[in-house]
């Protein structure tokens, strides 16, 4: 099992990989058989091939992250963190609330990333 601070460096790891743009480096982070809610309550995606697809995809709309809080840890194999995305989405600028849930397997991977945020968690700027 990961210590705390090894799951809260993988979700910085994670944060910052994907304010530079770098897909890759979100991708690298996924275990090969990962699940990714996003949000939860929509058909989880499932596999490599799909979340390459979603993070090449989101990453490219110049999207950005900014921590809320600290990234929490657990006494299990999961961390926590609560995040702001800025998106442009037709022209507008909108904000979302956000806290991910990853789960991480035995080798440091993230076996499964569940994003909690809802149409009210959803700001025109």
């Amino acid at each position: 099992m990961q210590s705390q601070s090894e799951m809260k460096a993988a979700l910085q790891s994670y944060v910052d990989n994907f304010n530079a743009g770098n897909a890759e480096g979100v991708i690298a982070l996924f275990a090969q058989n990962a699940t990714v809610e996003d949000p939860v309550g929509e058909q989880p995606l499932e596999g490599m091939e799909a979340i390459t697809a979603f993070y090449t995809q989101v990453i490219a709309s110049g999207s950005k992250l900014t921590l809320a809080a600290p990234i929490r840890g657990s006494h299990s194999n999961s961390a926590a963190m609560a995040f702001v995305v800025e998106s442009n989405m037709d022209g507008q600028i909108i904000h979302i609330n956000v806290i991910d849930v990853m789960t991480f397997d035995e080798s440091g991977k993230i076996s499964s990333m569940r994003a909690y945020w809802g149409p009210e968690d959803m700001q025109v700027m």
